[in-house]
């Protein structure tokens, strides 16, 4: 590369030392000259302290001659740019053109074939895949349709065979049915015996439990018996708490009211102050002697029922006793709490022997 160097010669020649080792054409044509005034004491201080140029400073070499000369060869070379004519633009070839037009038909009529080309290698492709797996799927069907036939004959073989085997259970069969229904019919026989035993001995323990109940014995033996063999549970909770000692009898009870007698009279008597001492003795002598009247007297004033509960308890009729106890008033009726609560634990206790006992005959006179 051609440089021009226009810094003072005492740089450019340093400069210009580098570029050229560098490969370059230079050309040093300085364009400015630094020297120092002579009147200046700056300047003298700084050409003295060696920061000016050199006393002794070469005379600047007259250039003139070498600018001009370039200056004339640039405008040769730009004259000889203007002056040389603009390139003819090329005609284009009518021919050449049609060739090229007639090409690019070809080729493109010879992708559309090469494209249908391919779609229909794919179609067959395609279909050449379908057919092989179909006939991988006759193949498989062949296989199976073999092993079906083979498994049929083996039945057909088994079948035989297995049919000789089932008349043989069938006929084994026949026998144990039969030797089923015989040991069943005798099974039934047995057992309807059996029942009709337990039936009796049960209707023989609940008649005698029921006699002791009135008796108003103890029945302990009774009862178990009558439990074991399948006795009405309820029937025998109502029984037990007494099984030890026995129900008391209608006579001693009757006896127990009887006793009661005086307590409910005076217990019914209305109270009054104005009582004259006649009254009074007349209520004691009452006391001392009772007379119980041969026919229960009618009306449900306090003092006629406590008098017809007399005549119940001579006659030993608890039922009525308890009915007419019911009708006292209440001031009254816890005189003869303790004799209710035994009647009615008798009266319960006598239900449960009854019921069982006819429970047992009812049972001992159905077919089993």
């Amino acid at each position: 590369m051609r440089l021009l160097l226009t810094r003072p010669l005492s740089d450019a020649e340093r400069t210009a030392a580098e570029l050229r080792a560098s490969g370059h054409d230079v050309i040093i044509a300085p364009l400015l000259h630094i020297e120092p005034l002579p009147d200046t004491a700056i300047g003298t201080g700084l050409w003295f302290a060696g920061y000016g140029p050199d006393r002794a400073a070469p005379p600047v070499p007259n250039y003139g001659a070498a600018v001009a000369d370039i200056s004339a060869r640039l405008k040769k070379l730009e004259s000889a740019g203007q002056s040389q004519p603009a390139p003819a633009q090329p005609q284009p070839d009518p021919a050449l053109a049609s060739r090229l037009t007639g090409a690019e038909a070809a080729t493109k009529s010879l992708s559309d074939q090469l494209a249908a080309l391919n779609r229909h290698l794919d179609d067959v492709a395609g279909a050449a895949q379908n057919a092989l797996t179909q006939a991988k799927s006759a193949a498989s069907a062949a296989t199976a349709a073999a092993d079906v036939a083979k498994n049929a004959t083996q039945n057909a073989s088994q079948a035989s065979a297995a049919r000789g085997d089932l008349d043989a259970l069938a006929a084994r069969m026949t026998a144990l049915e039969g030797a089923i229904k015989k040991l069943t019919d005798e099974t039934r026989q047995t057992a309807s015996a059996e029942l009709d035993g337990r039936a009796l001995r049960l209707a023989l323990a609940s008649a005698a439990l029921r006699t002791a109940v009135e008796r108003g014995a103890p029945y302990g033996a009774e009862l178990a018996a009558a439990k074991s063999l399948g006795a009405d549970p309820a029937a025998i909770a109502a029984l037990e708490p007494f099984a030890a000692s026995g129900v008391s009898s209608a006579a001693s009870l009757a006896h127990e009211l009887s006793a009661l007698i005086p307590a409910l009279q005076q217990a019914v008597e209305p109270t009054s102050s104005n009582a004259t001492f006649l009254d009074r003795l007349e209520r004691n002598a009452q006391r001392l002697v009772r007379i119980t009247p041969a026919e229960a007297p009618a009306g449900d004033d306090p003092a006629t029922v406590a008098t017809r509960i007399g005549v119940d308890a001579s006659r030993a009729d608890l039922t009525a006793a308890l009915a007419d106890i019911a009708k006292l008033p209440d001031t009254a009726k816890p005189v003869a709490a303790v004799f209710v609560q035994k009647a009615q634990a008798r009266n319960a206790a006598l239900a449960a022997s009854a019921k069982l006992a006819a429970d047992a005959l009812k049972s001992l006179g159905k077919p089993q």
